[in-house]
C-alpha cells in the first residue's frame, strides 16, 4: 500500500513537471536572432575633415583624417584615401568630422582661393559694408539679402529716393580688410562678397557709386520676388507732394517799330518839283499834291 502511494506521488510530480514545461514553451515569447555586432559589419575607410575648412581652403595633409565607416551606410561621393583630397580646393565650407565629399571639393587642377567657388555664369563682387549696412553684423555667408540704394535729390527727381535694386542674392563670403583712415591710421573695414549675374553686378556697382547701399536680411524660405515703386522723402514724412518747379516763360519778342503817320511825297510837274505831305493815319484818305 505504501509502495503504491509512493508510485502515485512520483507519477504526479512527473506529470506536473511535464505540464509546466509545455506551458513554458507555449507562453514564452519568440526571441529573434541577435543582431550582428559592430565587429561583424564590414567597414570602409572614409576621409573626414580634421578641422573646419572654409571656402577657398586648399586641403593639406593635416586637414584630414581617416576613420572606418560602416560599409552599408557610405555617403555618396566620399573619399577613401588622403590622396583624393589633399591639394584640392574647398568649394563649400566643410565642418570638423564631416566626410570629404567630391561635391564640396574643386577639381584637382583648379587650385584654391575664392575663384574656384564662383558658379559658372556668375561674377564675384565685393564691396565695403558697416554694421548698419550689414544688418548689425548678422549677415553671414549663405544668407540671402535684398539690396537697397538711397540716392540724393539729383538722382530722385528733386527728392531723396530709396529703391530696391537687387532681390534674394546670396552672400558668398564676409570678411575684413585693413585700409588707411582719412587720418592715415590703419583701420579694419568689413566687406561682403556676392555671386551675381553680370547684369546684377552692373546694377550693384552703379548703385554703390550713386548713393548709399543697405542690405535687408531675408528669410531663406522666402524666395518670392516683389515689385516696388520705391519711396521718396516727402512720402515718408507724410507731407503733400512737392510743388512743381516754376516754368520759365520765354521773353516776348520786341514789337516791330510803328510806321510813321506822315510821309513826304515828291511830285514832278514837267521840270518843276514840289513836295506834298500825306497823312497815312487817316483811313480812306488820299494824298494831295501841293502846288
Amino acid at each position: 500500500m505504501r509502495r503504491k502511494a509512493v508510485l502515485f506521488l512520483v507519477l504526479a510530480l512527473a506529470l506536473g513537471g511535464l505540464a509546466a514545461f509545455l506551458a513554458l514553451q507555449v507562453l514564452r515569447p519568440e526571441v529573434s536572432d541577435p543582431a550582428p555586432t559592430r565587429a561583424e559589419v564590414s567597414t570602409v575607410d572614409v576621409v573626414l575633415a580634421a578641422r573646419d575648412l572654409p571656402t577657398g581652403t586648399v586641403v593639406g595633409q593635416g586637414d584630414i583624417r581617416t576613420v572606418p565607416w560602416p560599409g552599408d551606410a557610405l555617403p555618396a561621393g566620399f573619399s577613401s584615401t588622403a590622396a583624393e583630397g589633399v591639394g584640392r580646393g574647398v568649394l563649400l565650407t566643410i565642418r570638423e568630422n564631416e566626410p570629404m565629399l567630391a561635391a564640396k571639393l574643386a577639381r584637382p587642377e583648379a587650385g584654391g582661393g575664392l575663384s574656384i567657388s564662383i558658379p559658372e555664369g556668375k561674377r564675384a563682387l565685393t564691396f565695403r559694408v558697416d554694421d548698419v549696412i550689414g544688418v548689425g553684423g548678422f549677415v553671414r555667408p549663405g544668407h540671402r539679402v535684398d539690396v537697397l540704394v538711397t540716392v540724393g535729390a539729383d538722382g530722385g527727381g528733386g527728392q531723396p529716393t530709396t529703391r530696391m535694386v537687387l532681390q534674394n542674392v546670396e552672400v558668398a563670403a564676409t570678411g575684413s580688410t585693413v585700409e588707411a583712415s582719412p587720418q592715415g591710421d590703419p583701420e579694419t573695414v568689413p566687406n561682403a562678397t556676392f555671386h551675381l549675374a553680370p547684369d546684377q553686378a552692373e546694377r550693384l556697382v552703379m548703385a554703390a557709386r550713386s548713393g548709399t547701399i543697405q542690405l535687408a536680411l531675408r528669410n531663406p524660405l522666402d524666395v518670392d520676388t516683389v515689385s516696388t515703386l520705391g519711396v521718396r522723402l516727402n512720402q515718408v514724412l507724410g507731407g503733400a507732394a512737392p510743388a512743381p518747379p516754376p516754368v520759365r516763360r520765354a521773353a516776348p519778342a520786341p514789337a516791330a517799330p510803328a510806321a510813321p503817320s506822315r510821309v513826304d511825297v515828291e511830285v514832278y510837274r514837267g521840270p518843276q518839283r514840289s513836295t506834298s505831305t500825306v497823312d497815312t493815319s487817316v483811313v480812306g484818305g488820299g494824298g494831295g499834291g501841293g502846288r
